[in-house]
């Protein structure tokens, strides 16, 4: 009899941890980074982005890539990630920084070569930080899900079944006092986590708030960085005065570089010349040129961004 229920607990153990590793959500909000990639080519696949991800001196490097430029734009790009990474609440993740480029081969290593020329890369790219979920919900959301799996069959319908059946009032009394010592357990561990909440209630306010001042103050500084998309040109760029690529991109930096600080209409329109001035340079490269495919999107960019300047230019005047 001993051996039966040594077979039926194996069997009961096995079937639960098979459970969990089939549940991609669970995974991905115990922060795997690959349930994590599965779950967001998953919910982007509509709008034609695929992601990869590598979870890097505590940031997790994102990368989107998708065949038109169209398809990355920024802000609905970033704010469909955000949503869905705090939905998945991944453990142990808060800071996650978005890269953006036109899809490429396979390359295992696509970090190291973007850390090393981000400038030519990328076509954008923007750190955020997730909201992490409340202490007492979180807790109330474990507790939940525990109870969850109490309600569930604790083994499936195998071989081992039909001699259990010689054992089930033991067997099942035996579950029944497990699960009243789960039940009981969890309660101990909730009321334990209120009176702790309830004793440092102050400090944890003050904890959140702050966090939260962090977020947002990053979060602006993000933005900021977003609005200039292009730093200033390599080394590669400048030995090439003459290429129209180079001088579109030095166009290029010195109209981001007085976005910065313009304020009047006269400024702005002078930033929308040399947007469009760069926008058409980059029009004349020609098609034999190494970078002539990136030639063509940063055209398309310079453009948009003349038309922004034309417009702030327009609202100065106003």
């Amino acid at each position: 009899m001993s051996t039966l229920i040594s077979q039926g607990g194996r069997a009961i153990t096995k079937f639960q941890v098979v459970d969990r590793i089939n549940d991609i959500a669970w995974q991905a909000h115990q922060g795997s980074v690959a349930a994590i990639i599965q779950l967001l080519n998953e919910k982007l696949a509509k709008s034609g982005v695929r992601t990869r991800a590598i979870f890097s001196d505590g940031v997790l490097q994102l990368l989107c890539e998708a065949p038109r430029v169209e398809q990355l734009e920024q802000s609905p790009v970033v704010e469909q990630i955000e949503q869905i990474l705090e939905s998945i609440a991944p453990r142990h993740i808060r800071r996650v920084n978005i890269n953006s480029r036109i899809v490429r081969e396979q390359q295992l290593l696509w970090l190291k070569e973007i850390d090393s020329d981000r400038e030519n890369q990328l076509l954008w790219s923007q750190e955020i930080t997730l909201i992490q979920p409340n202490i007492i919900k979180q807790l109330i959301k474990d507790f939940t899900e525990a109870q969850a799996e109490l309600g569930k069959p604790n083994f499936p319908k195998t071989q081992v079944s039909r001699p259990l059946v010689l054992i089930s009032k033991e067997k099942h009394k035996n579950k029944s006092e497990k699960k009243i010592l789960v039940v009981v357990g969890l309660c101990s561990l909730l009321l334990l986590s209120w009176v702790v909440y309830a004793q440092l209630g102050n400090k944890l306010k003050n904890l959140i708030k702050l966090e939260t001042s962090k977020s947002f103050t990053t979060e602006h500084t993000n933005e900021g960085k977003a609005q200039i998309p292009f730093s200033a040109p390599n080394n590669s760029l400048s030995e090439q005065p003459d290429d129209p690529f180079a001088i579109s991109v030095r166009i290029a930096n010195q109209a981001s570089a007085s976005g910065k600080t313009a304020t009047t209409s006269t400024q702005w329109l002078e930033i929308a010349a040399k947007w469009q001035r760069a926008s058409d340079l980059m029009s004349t490269v020609p098609q034999n040129h190494s970078r002539y495919q990136e030639a063509k999107i940063r055209t398309q960019l310079y453009k948009k961004y003349s038309e922004a300047a034309q417009k702030e230019a327009d609202k100065s005047k106003s």
